[in-house]
């Protein structure tokens, strides 16, 4: 790597030079914090469930401590307003805290004990007890879109350092100066509560060189990745290439279609397009959750929707996008759109001149012609979407069985709609991680029950969730321990349960003593 490649964050709004001068990560930096984190990890691992949720609560509440100074900063690198960026943070903390919660309680960790039978015939049965424990150091790569809440300290961070790994996040090069903040946030929170040093570490860059020597260290275990398709299958590759292979988690984003059934149409067709229309270019587009493709299929109710949509979208002004690099892809993606035979410039935003605004754009085609031209289920990161109308309920059907994987999945219908199209809930739950009725799929809620996950393109890992309490099994593996003493065992599977904890014990759910 060179060591004198620098680079500055970019106010997005006027493309001009923010203060501050960043450096590319060498391979020795990178080198140092994975070894760090190594080490870190003997010690981390062992921590107990109340020093490591108490850990958690306070990098939360060292990231309030940060006032209004992060929120200006991250303003000026993301062009995201306050009011967002201040929810955005309120969210970040959230998690944490959520995610403390879970580890102060203690059950997660999915404790099984199977006790002995050592008079069983015709051989005696084995005492064996299961655990999840940590898998060791992992790389996060911090998100554009979410400076906080999918970035240094979001989510992926979260669940990782609750599992008892530490963390060595590659901060998105967007916004140096967040990560920068965030970071120290962290390492203040450390030091408070006495945790190993390596235990998280930053490094920077706006070379793939530094990601790319992240993954393929021999320290690193596990890859959270919140971003583009390309980026993701590129880490993905890495981590497969390696002589030890190790798993990435990577969400790569997808167009989250909707299906609007005929029924809903002819009842509520305006009031779902002005739904629609504020769903695809909230915060100018920029979710992963954005509906960026919708079935309707052709009747009076749909010619209402349109208009309603058409008149909406007309409404809304450009928005100033992340980075000039996200607009460029906008606009190219945008063009190829347009290069498409039959496809209709549906409906168009009002246009401004300001550097990094891009205008929301609809699209329609027919079904016969979507089929033609795959290139119109990519996603295209931004305030457009394109619109698919159906004759009859085969041709939804088919739309549905020929999806990739997606993140969301959305179906608006009436009771009756729903009755007679049973069969498209069957297709769905097969090709994302979350199914909608009669709602948008932008905004995720952090809960216990979020998926936010789904079939690959939309992630590497289909079986995971990068947002809820879940995603913490990402960075954990079983192991069993066959007739251990009981003072060699985790202290989750100790007879005593000193942290009363729900257990598996001989297929039972309980917090009993053995």
């Amino acid at each position: 790597m060179n060591t004198s490649n620098t680079f500055h964050a970019i106010n997005p709004a006027n493309n001009e030079q923010l203060e501050s001068k960043f450096t590319n990560a060498t391979l020795e930096e990178v080198n140092k914090a994975v070894q760090k984190a190594t080490t870190a990890f003997d010690i981390y691992r062992k921590k107990d469930q109340i020093s490591i949720a108490a850990f958690l609560d306070q990098i939360a509440d060292e990231i309030l401590n940060l006032g209004d100074a992060l929120i200006e900063r991250c303003n000026l690198e993301t062009g995201l307003p306050v009011a967002r960026l201040q929810g955005e943070r309120g969210r970040t903390m959230s998690q944490l805290k959520l995610f403390a919660t879970v580890v102060r309680e203690g059950s997660w960790v999915d404790a099984r004990i199977d006790t002995a039978i050592p008079d069983r015939t015709p051989l005696p049965k084995s005492d064996i007890r299961h655990i999840l424990i940590p898998l060791g150091p992992v790389a996060i790569f911090g998100a554009s879109n979410f400076p906080l809440a999918f970035s240094t300290a979001g989510g992926d961070t979260a669940s990782a350092l609750a599992a008892g790994c530490p963390v060595v996040v590659k901060g998105h090069e967007a916004h140096p100066k967040t990560s920068e903040m965030v970071a120290e946030a962290i390492s203040k929170a450390i030091k408070i509560c006495g945790m190993p040093e390596g235990t998280f570490s930053l490094v920077q860059g706006n070379s793939r060189t530094v990601g790319e020597a992240l993954v393929k260290h021999p320290g690193i275990k596990a890859v959270g990745f919140t971003g583009s398709h390309a980026g993701g299958k590129a880490l993905f590759d890495y981590a497969n290439a390696r002589p030890e292979p190790i798993p990435v988690f990577a969400e790569m984003g997808s167009t989250n279609p909707v299906f609007i059934l005929p029924g809903i149409l002819e009842e509520r067709g305006e009031e779902i397009a002005t739904g629609m229309a504020g769903a695809i270019t909230m915060c100018v587009g920029q979710f992963c959750t954005n509906p960026g493709l919708s079935f309707v299929q052709k009747s009076e109710g749909a010619t209402k929707f349109y208009n309603q949509l058409k008149h909406k979208i007309s409404e809304v002004p450009a928005g100033v996008m992340l980075t000039p690099n996200i607009k460029k892809a906008y606009d190219k993606g945008i063009q190829k759109i347009l290069d498409i035979h039959q496809v209709e410039e549906f409906a168009v935003g009002f246009e401004e001149n300001s550097p990094n605004s891009a205008t929301p754009r609809i699209f329609k085609t027919s079904m016969e012609n979507f089929i033609k031209n795959n290139s119109l289920s990519t996603e295209n990161f931004g305030p457009s979407s394109v619109l698919v109308e159906a004759q009859s309920k085969e041709a939804i059907l088919e739309a549905a069985r020929n999806l990739e994987g997606h993140l969301t999945a959305t179906v608006f219908g009436t009771p009756k709609d729903f009755a007679e199209y049973n069969e498209l809930f069957d297709i769905l739950e097969l090709k994302v991680g979350r199914v909608l009725i009669n709602g948008y799929p932008t905004g995720v809620e952090v809960c216990h029950s979020m998926v936010h996950g789904g079939p690959y393109p939309a992630t590497t890992a289909p079986q995971s969730t990068s947002v809820g309490t879940g995603a913490i099994k990402r960075f954990v593996r079983p192991v069993c321990f066959q007739d251990y003493p009981n003072e060699l065992l985790p202290e989750a599977l100790k007879n005593e349960n000193i942290g009363n904890i729900w257990r598996l014990i001989n297929g039972d759910f309980t917090k009993s003593k053995l």
